[in-house]
């Protein structure tokens, strides 16, 4: 899967939107409803020494699941405060993880933070 495709397949997602917080060579993918300010981050994509990645949010369970299944491969969030590090999985897109895969983390990682927004914002996503 290239960055292109992961950035696209995320900003088809009801309130996502671009955003480069880290510098231009770091896209990251927020979550935003129409009464938000600013936007939660779901998903990231840059290089990282040379090698295209993505880094998703997911719960804690789910992203000790992930690194086991593909140890070595899928690792606690780059650049994530330790305190966040274990909601995030970064991961190559070079293929050692199947495209179908990254794109149900994708989901994951959208519906985690869905499901911390109120149920009025959570109300917005679906009504708007």
């Amino acid at each position: 899967m290239t960055p292109d495709e992961m950035l696209d397949y995320c900003l088809d997602m009801p309130g996502a939107y671009l955003d480069h917080p880290f510098g231009p060579e770091h896209s990251a993918v927020r979550l935003k409803t129409p009464t938000m300010d600013k936007g939660r981050i779901f998903a990231e994509v840059f290089t990282l020494r040379g090698v295209d990645v993505v880094t998703l949010r997911c719960e804690t369970d789910a992203a000790l699941t992930y690194r086991e299944m593909y140890p070595g491969v899928v690792v606690r969030g780059y650049h994530c405060p330790p305190a966040e590090a274990r909601y995030a999985n970064t991961m190559p897109l070079d293929g050692d993880v199947p495209d179908a895969h990254l794109l149900e983390m994708a989901d994951e990682a959208y519906d985690f933070i869905v499901a911390k927004l109120p149920k009025y914002r959570q109300a917005e996503l679906r009504d708007g």
